[in-house]
């Protein structure tokens, strides 16, 4: 009989760029067998494309602020892999910065559909998966953001949206206790990719002033999911920040 251990099973929501696909592509490196989602299935399939020859990444093209089309890809992802072990609810999306009351609700909505309940769908969907497979329980590691602590000038829906999820985690940990289900928060400030390009041409500061914020490797948030992800069934780290050195978040800028 072979002694092999089969592959921990992953979904990575938002796959198909940035944070996402970086840390797909870094869990598939540490031996995890990952599926990607997202709207775009041809951004999918570019991180896909990136794997390594022996690493598995699949993926599954689905909108996942509706609930059948969570439990569509749930449900594809049990039948490939026979379980799951992790979920990385990393889809997310910000609105462009306006006063306050200039806030449409159309993007207010939009923003509350991707960031919280698309998070909280695939989170239930999990918990669902991690109480009925055996062995029972697995993770979940929940993108919150330096905004689930402190807001930028004119940011009422991003912010609003990521300090919620602070709530969802704190949740999703009392409620998984007895399950062997865990949840864990990223907090992540400035990591390089698409979404933070233009922090090169500076944004504005709490004072109104507009200054260059620095930004960092995305690499170092992919190797700090991984090494959440691979934490023992017993061990779990509720709230990791992971911030660019300089950027103005502690003291007055």
């Amino acid at each position: 009989m072979s002694s092999k251990v089969a592959p921990k099973v992953a979904i990575v929501t938002g796959g198909g760029s940035g944070i996402g696909r970086a840390s797909a592509l870094a869990l598939a490196a540490a031996g995890w067998s990952v599926v990607v989602t997202g709207r775009r299935l041809d951004a999918l399939e570019e991180t896909v494309a990136l794997a390594k020859p022996g690493e598995t990444v699949a993926a599954v093209a689905a909108d996942i602020t509706k609930p059948d089309e969570v439990a569509r890809l749930f449900a594809a992802v049990v039948e490939q892999f026979g379980r799951l072990d992790l979920l990385f609810n990393n889809a997310g999306r910000g609105a462009p910065p306006v006063a306050f009351e200039d806030l449409d609700f159309a993007t207010w909505q939009a923003v509350v559909d991707i960031n919280l309940t698309a998070s909280f769908l695939c989170a239930q969907a999990a918990v669902r998966q991690f109480k009925a497979q055996s062995p029972q329980g697995g993770r979940i590691i929940n993108n919150g953001s330096i905004s689930a602590h402190v807001p930028r000038p004119n940011s009422a829906a991003y912010t609003s949206t990521k300090h919620a999820i602070t709530g969802l985690t704190r949740s999703l940990n009392l409620d998984g206790r007895t399950f062997d289900i865990t949840c864990g928060q990223i907090d992540i400030g400035n990591a390089g990719t698409d979404m933070t390009a233009r922090m090169a041409k500076g944004v504005l500061q709490p004072d109104g002033t507009t200054k260059v914020e620095p930004t960092m490797d995305v690499a170092n948030v992919a190797d700090t999911i991984v090494f959440m992800a691979s934490r023992t069934p017993d061990a779990n780290m509720p709230f990791v920040t992971v911030m660019t050195a300089k950027m103005p978040f502690f003291g007055r800028g």
